[in-house]
């Protein structure tokens, strides 16, 4: 009889244990608090990486005859431009574009940040970061999520989808210094120096045709400019720092992409901004 009882006993405890086991998935999920199917997510303001509002002065270190004086008609070596954008750069007639109203053909959103002059960053909504220009008093806006309509009509800033970037874990040095390397050219960093990167994408489309220098190379409507905005601390001079990398594909006038630079060091205040219209002949 001792061997039955025990069975029997034993079918008593597992019985309920089984029961349990089943029951108890379903009583953690109603515990749990419920999520809304449809909720909305984050803005973009709210899942910003960094904060890359408030005045900031351009600091011309790359590409200085070309940006800080009106370069001489035909001076482009620093365009990768094909036949057909040299004949157009070739052409330039600056007087002329200052009297058809074609004045910010240097001023559009493929070439604006070679300009130099002082930007205004800050959120016009919750989902749209906005960028005035003192120079050529221009305005970009940024906006995250979606993409940009099939039928806008084209302008000189033309439409920009923005996302944060920050998939990609790099090294902790952020412009102080390139990554360390061994012989074989291979990085060298320790997990405990790699962070997410964290960075601003910027994808601009829909551009009226413009200048990617003062004196006349040209890029296309069709033109597709992507921009990387990266802000960083110097730990010598406590300056905070925008680095700004733009990457203007335009098969119609181009051989092959332009990467230009641009740096730019955070001011406290509006002191110095200097809102001036586009001129076609001068450097701002």
């Amino acid at each position: 009889m001792t061997r039955p009882m025990t069975r029997l006993r034993a079918s008593r405890i597992l019985l309920p244990a089984a029961a349990l086991s089943l029951l108890l998935p379903a009583l953690l999920a109603a515990q749990r608090p419920a999520n809304p199917q449809g909720a909305a997510p984050a803005t973009a303001r709210a899942a910003a990486t960094d904060d890359y509002t408030g005045y900031w002065v351009s600091e011309v270190t790359e590409k200085w005859r070309f940006r800080m004086i009106v370069p001489d008609k035909g001076d482009y070596i620093m365009v990768p431009l094909n036949p057909e954008g040299r004949k157009v750069a070739n052409a330039w007639d600056p007087a002329k574009d200052q009297a058809s109203g074609e004045a910010c053909r240097s001023y559009g959103a493929a070439a604006i940040l070679q300009v130099p002059g002082r930007l205004h960053v800050y959120w016009q909504d919750d989902n749209t970061l906005r960028m005035d220009t003192d120079s050529g008093t221009q305005t970009r806006l940024f906006h995250f999520g979606g993409s940009a309509p099939p039928n806008e009509a084209p302008s000189w800033q033309g439409y920009s989808v923005a996302q944060w970037g920050g998939s990609d874990p790099r090294d902790r040095r952020d412009g102080q210094g390139g990554p360390v390397q061994d012989p074989g050219g291979r990085l060298v960093v320790a997990e405990a120096q790699r962070k997410d990167a964290d960075y601003l994408k910027v994808v601009t489309m829909h551009m009226r045709p413009g200048y990617l220098q003062k004196n006349g190379a040209p890029y296309s409507g069709n033109a597709i400019v992507e921009e990387y905005f990266d802000k960083f601390s110097d730990p010598y001079t406590r300056n905070t720092w925008l680095a700004v990398t733009t990457v203007v594909t335009d098969p119609q006038y181009l051989i092959e992409p332009l990467i230009m630079h641009a740096h730019f060091k955070k001011i406290p205040d509006a002191a110095g901004w200097d809102p001036t219209p586009c001129s076609a002949n001068e450097p701002r």
